[in-house]
């Protein structure tokens, strides 16, 4: 056992002892910012920042310059800290942990593993302050819910935090006390692998779910025992690469990184997000993780954030590679002094700091305020009062993979699900249907669902689609299902880590295509499970083809030959190119990676026991050509099509989406009149009321997400031609009409303009509601001085 008397001497001390400390050492740089802290995590009063600050600065008088340093190394330890070091690096990191040299660890998932790893620091070291524990819990920890890409087209707000909440739940019972998620990087570019672990390519949306994700994993407390710490990452740009390739190089103008890409990250900061991590890529040339004017300037001194810059995976090293600094020495100094605090795992400031402050080229004042970032959340996370209060083994044992918590994940992966496409409408089919076939390669698979990013989720545990539906039907009906083809050709193990995971498509074995078109022959309708398998995107999954790989339009075509009433189940982690797939079957329905309970999930809206609400919240290509591809683009000086071929358009292909940002079908028909604003004219400081009335004009009840959009017509700069500025999700039973009321003011229409600073310009705008991004009721109204 550990001595906790001597423990909370050194640092959690009294108030009154702090304040003793700091008059006694004068030369502690003292952080001031009490404003900033007041908003910071937990919304308490300023009194109680106040403490923790004075508790801080305490801890931090106490300490070496090695110690300090030490605060702001992470390591990585997937290694089994209850039994012996297995390498020279393990143990080289186990003596760092004894003489409390190390900050934070990463991959260190379980209570057992946690609790070993941190005695090991509280029972050598000299201080004795506790580690943090992070992890990826981008979409779940052991229960796995939608990719962050697929539970953004819920547009759903409340089990977004919901998922979040579950999510952190799980994590911190698990021992584990902080995620690096949400990644609020806006991504137009489908070729991306990365795209399925954001909110899509809209600022406005990727705020509203991004902020609601920080308050699902953080919640109101952030010393509960039930939340964890948040990271808005990356900052910033990483989802602008050229070409859609991952960690390449990115270049935008000031006014696109402003209005583009910055907004979800103040938000965040706004929000309480106790930490950020930086990107990998460069912006016109700097290195983020070298990115002075971003970390330093903007971030912690503009925007008032104090909370913890942690670099991404090795990229304080990466600059020597960029071109960027000469050595492992020179990258520590830029990247502390730019702001980025910890370094994960690049083995960068153990080795440099030191003798960079020796040499004077990085400052003490530079050092303490990051260690002082690494102790506040330690004091917010509460672990310096118990630095085992997330290593609960009855928790771990009850709260993770609960019923409760997989009826969560189903409730949301179903309001995920996208209606793409219902001629004729085929769905819902009933549950006493006579005969169905189920074929695909994704149709059996219990682990595509899951999709890439998975924390702690188990191999092949996810409910299939051909599970989902046995689960469904009535006993009378008879189910053909057949695989009909490979997606993948096996290469390594079930389970291995996925940066090791190579993929290799079937493109020759056609041996299950027949037997495939025999069960569609006896069947009344097929639901085709397609798409995409799980490590085909995330991080380093990039691609130039984002149609379907192998022999899947293949198969699809020698069905349709024989079964014309053809349900895609698209499962995938990115737009696709479904042009083709869209001429050949009636109904397409975007499954995305559902995770869990992901079968269930497309049963309950494939037989009608819940009516599809998902939006897309990215555009779907007519071809990989468009891409980057989004709706709120810019006007060109030659916009419009004409009889001649000098326009800004292709030859060859539509300029604009196959299915648009926004768009989602019902098994209901909702039917938009009544567009009225209370004003036309307003000054800067007013603002204006839009209603609009919405008919369930079927019969059926449905929910509908109501999409409010505006252009500034005539800007300082050239406006987009579309931009979200709102939307509600509202039930709406059959035959019944509600009216829906937007408040647009100077948030809505302000912009970063050509006078660098975010204002109202006076002017004539427009504004769209409708379902969808193609909405087509319009009104005008006027900004006068």
């Amino acid at each position: 056992m550990i001595n906790t008397k001597k423990t909370f001497l050194l640092a959690v001390v009294s108030v009154k002892a702090a304040v003793i400390l700091l008059v006694t050492c004068a030369t502690v740089d003292f952080d001031t910012s009490v404003e900033a802290n007041s908003r910071f995590i937990k919304h308490t009063t300023s009194l109680i920042d106040k403490q923790i600050e004075l508790k801080v600065d305490s801890v931090l008088a106490l300490m070496t310059i090695d110690e300090k340093i030490g605060q702001l190394v992470q390591y990585s330890g997937k290694w089994n800290a209850t039994g012996p070091s297995t390498s020279e690096r393990d143990q080289y990191k186990y003596n760092k942990l004894k003489k409390g040299e190390v900050g934070s660890m990463l991959n260190v998932a379980s209570v057992a593993s946690i609790r070993e790893t941190q005695r090991i620091v509280m029972e050598n070291s000299r201080l004795k302050i506790p580690l943090i524990f992070a992890y990826d819990v981008i979409h779940g920890y052991k229960t796995i819910f939608p990719i962050p890409l697929g539970e953004s087209a819920s547009w759903d707000l409340d089990i977004i935090k919901k998922s979040a909440a579950i999510s952190a739940k799980e994590a911190s019972a698990s021992g584990l006390n902080w995620t690096f998620a949400p990644m609020i990087d806006v991504s137009r570019d489908a070729r991306w692998g990365r795209i399925m672990e954001g909110s899509g390519e809209d600022t406005y949306l990727t705020t509203q779910i991004g902020v609601a994700r920080i308050k699902g994993f953080q919640g109101d407390d952030l010393s509960a025992t039930h939340t964890i710490a948040a990271c808005a990452k990356h900052f910033a740009g990483y989802g602008f690469g050229e070409a859609g390739r991952d960690y390449n190089t990115v270049n935008i103008g000031e006014y696109e990184l402003h209005n583009s890409i910055l907004p979800p990250f103040k938000a965040a900061a706004e929000a309480g997000v106790a930490t950020f991590m930086n990107a990998f890529n460069d912006i016109d040339g700097i290195p983020a993780t070298g990115h002075r004017h971003l970390q330093r300037d903007l971030l912690k001194n503009e925007w008032n954030w104090p909370g913890l810059m942690v670099s991404d995976w090795g990229s304080i090293g990466e600059m020597i590679a960029h071109g960027y600094a000469k050595d492992l020495k020179h990258a520590s100094e830029i990247a502390i002094n730019a702001g980025s605090d910890m370094d994960m795992e690049s083995y960068a400031y153990e080795a440099s700091l030191k003798t960079l402050i020796e040499d004077g080229k990085v400052s003490i004042d530079v050092i303490n305020d990051a260690v002082r970032r690494v102790l506040r959340i330690k004091f917010q996370l509460g672990l310096f009062d118990d630095p085992y209060k997330y290593c609960d083994t009855e928790r771990e044992k009850t709260e993770i993979y609960s019923k409760e918590n997989l009826e969560i994940a189903r409730d949301v992966a179903k309001k995920s699900i996208v209606l793409l496409k219902n001629d004729n409408q085929v769905l819902p089919l009933s549950k006493d249907i006579k005969s169905i076939a189920v074929i695909g390669p994704l149709a059996d698979d219990k682990n595509a669902p899951l999709g890439n990013w998975r924390a702690e989720g188990d191999y092949n545990s996810a409910v299939s689609l051909l599970e989902g539906v046995k689960h469904a039907v009535s006993k009378s009906t008879t189910i053909h299902y057949e695989k009909g083809i490979e997606l993948t050709v096996p290469t390594v193990k079930p389970g291995e880590n996925q940066f090791l995971i190579p993929l290799e498509f079937n493109t020759t074995d056609r041996s299950g295509i027949k037997k495939a078109v025999e069960a569609a022959k006896k069947a009344e309708v097929v639901l085709l499970a397609i798409g995409e398998d799980a490590y085909q995107t995330g991080e380093g999954r990039s691609q130039v083809d984002i149609g379907f790989k192998g022999l899947q339009l293949e198969l699809l075509e020698a069905i349709q030959k024989v079964n014309k009433n053809i349900i895609i189940v698209l499962m995938n982690g990115r737009p696709m190119d479904l042009t083709r797939a869209s001429e050949v079957a009636p109904t397409i329905l975007e499954c995305w990676h559902l995770g869990s309970e992901s079968g269930n999930a497309i049963a309950d809206v494939v037989f009608g026991d819940y009516n599809p609400s998902g939006k897309l919240p990215v555009s779907f290509p007519h071809h990989v050509g468009q891409e980057p591809l989004y709706y709120n683009q810019k006007n060109t000086g030659r916009p419009h099509g004409s009889k001649q071929v000098t326009y800004s358009a292709y030859r060859d292909a539509p300029r604009f989406a196959l299915y648009p940002f926004g768009h989602g079908l019902s098994y209901t028909t909702f039917k938009y009149d009544n567009l009225t604003l209370d004003k036309t004219e307003i000054k800067t400081t007013d603002s204006i009321n839009v209603s609009v009335s919405i008919t369930n004009a079927g019969d059926t009840d449905g929910e509908e997400v109501v999409q409010l959009y505006i252009r500034d017509l005539i800007g300082s700069l050239v406006r987009p031609i579309k931009e979200l500025k709102g939307f509600k999700k509202l039930m709406i039973k059959a035959g019944e009409t509600k009216t829906v009321t937007f408040k647009i003011n100077a948030e809505t229409l302000q912009f970063y303009t050509a006078n660098k600073k975010w204002e109202v310009e006076p002017g004539a705008f427009e504004v769209w509601v409708g379902g969808s991004s193609v909405a087509e009721l319009k009104q005008s109204f006027s900004v006068v001085e």
